[in-house]
């Protein structure tokens, strides 16, 4: 059976790309400080950033295909630790598209729709890169360095994401039921806009993408929408009290990080491939109950 290396399986996206891929796959996935179970699938504990320990992994498994999850993915921490966070988001995403390069191995990788600036879009695969906070430009180093030493790379270019999430990780969407589940105030932007995607679509999309794609792919949902308008259809199909969840702008909540205001995704290019989100109403029912 083929065999496919995960990084990054304790995170949201990563576990939920390891549940997806075993229908097809042998599925061996990677963590570092927080262990899971996830059935049927074999967790390694390893640090991806130690060079050594990367090749003994892909000498151990001798995987088929690579998709690269693993990620510090708070642009809050990255604005505030960039060197320590360039080691995971740059350099090992680097050495994974050498190895990859070594072994000629098909290797897709997870960057972010916040690498542009928000001020045109919907964004394509050709427009020019612009991001506003660290994050953003490790990513864009991400991508550049992979494709530079392993063209072949399916640079897989990620919108807000949300779903059932492991122990220990969650989507954007967790906290947000948590807050309004105990009667608190939960606010939220009016004026950032995303094309989310639920984590399931999301890993089919990596799949395909690693199955068909060389160079840069979007990944984004059919929707165009704010935070705040999210939660208010999230607060609905949840059956979850709305008395509490208010609008504000970005400028009220200072962060570390920069965000851009706009980067919805214009994801055809996936479509055409056969990539196929339902529209958001369609998923936040799939998943009520399960969060």
């Amino acid at each position: 059976m083929k065999r496919l290396l995960v990084t990054g399986a304790s995170g949201f996206l990563g576990w939920n790309l390891c549940q997806l891929a075993q229908q097809e796959w042998q599925v061996y996935g990677t963590y570092l400080s927080k262990a899971v179970e996830i059935p049927n699938v074999n967790l390694i504990k390893v640090d991806l950033r130690d060079f050594e320990q990367l090749k003994k992994l892909f000498q151990q498994i001798q995987p088929t295909a690579v998709i690269h999850t693993a990620a510090q993915s708070n642009p809050n921490f990255c604005q505030t630790h960039p060197e320590e966070s360039t080691i995971i988001n740059v350099t090992t995403s680097s050495n994974i598209a050498g190895l990859c390069a070594d072994y000629s191995l098909p290797c897709a990788f997870t960057s972010t729709d916040l690498v542009f600036n928000g001020l045109n879009p919907p964004y394509q695969e050709t427009d020019p890169v612009s991001p506003v906070n660290v994050y953003g430009e490790q990513k864009v180093l991400a991508e550049q360095e992979m494709l530079a030493r392993y063209p072949q790379t399916a640079v897989c270019r990620m919108p807000l994401m949300f779903g059932i999430a492991p122990e220990g990780a969650t989507s954007f969407i967790q906290p947000f039921i948590k807050i309004l589940k105990e009667g608190k105030e939960l606010s939220l932007f009016t004026d950032e806009f995303r094309t989310p995607v639920s984590g399931k679509t999301a890993a089919s999309g990596l799949l395909l993408a690693l199955e068909k794609v060389n160079g840069v792919l979007h990944l984004g949902g059919k929707e165009r929408i704010s935070r705040y308008e999210f939660g208010r259809l999230m607060a609905e199909i949840f059956q979850l009290p709305q008395d509490k969840l208010t609008a504000c702008l970005q400028k009220d909540v200072p962060m570390a990080a920069a965000r851009p205001s706009d980067v919805s995704l214009n994801s055809d290019k996936a479509f055409a491939l056969g990539y196929q989100p339902l529209n958001l109403r369609e998923e936040l029912e799939q998943l009520r109950g399960k969060v």
